[in-house]
């Protein structure tokens, strides 16, 4: 049973707003909250969007064996800690994972026979530029930054179960609710 289902896709595509869509079409849903070293932005919630805390608590917790994966993007720390994914396991609920390319394929290298992945694209490079430079939450150098790392996280696009284009939400939170009903049935979607 596949109940870990792990979301990347290169900055800027909308996995985070597909990700929250995905969460009011189906409350039960639940996602995974990972730890970060990066600012904490105005209209984020600790302990919903993510759980902010220092490198040197981070890297206490990697010395500790406590992520299942981190990653350094962007020059922050992103981690995904072990407990929540085997309580999900063991509590056979249904997890969403919104994490890094590289992230996924750890997880589901720990969690093989627990853990599907889906890749969200976006509809190409030009609409992908236009989405970082709008969303006005980074600086043109922190925007050349993600563009470049567009093509390597592309690069594991063929790594992953599903891939689900956002050219328009609303179509791309169905085919996403759609995905993990037929990957999940019977399982409980909260513990």
């Amino acid at each position: 049973m596949r109940n870990l289902i792990t979301i990347s896709a290169p900055s800027g595509t909308g996995k985070t707003t597909l990700c929250r869509a995905l969460q009011k079409k189906n409350p039960e849903l639940r996602f995974s909250v990972s730890c970060t070293t990066r600012a904490k932005r105005d209209y984020e919630v600790e302990g919903f969007d993510y759980y902010f805390i220092t490198r040197e608590q981070f890297r206490e917790k990697i010395k500790a064996g406590e992520f299942a994966e981190y990653e350094t993007v962007h020059g922050e720390y992103y981690g995904t800690l072990k407990a929540a994914l085997r309580e999900a396991i063991e509590h056979q609920s249904v997890l969403l994972l919104e994490v890094d390319v590289r992230g996924a394929l750890s997880i589901k290298k720990l969690f093989p026979d627990f853990c599907m992945g889906i890749f969200i694209l976006p509809p190409g490079i030009e609409d992908l530029k236009k989405r970082l430079h709008h969303r006005g939450t980074d600086s043109p150098e922190r925007i050349k930054t993600r563009l470049q790392r567009f093509q390597m996280e592309m690069e594991y696009k063929d790594h992953f179960d599903y891939h689900v284009i956002n050219d328009d939400v609303e179509r791309a939170v169905q085919e996403l609710l759609t995905i993990i009903q037929q990957e999940t049935k019977g399982v409980n979607y909260v513990t």
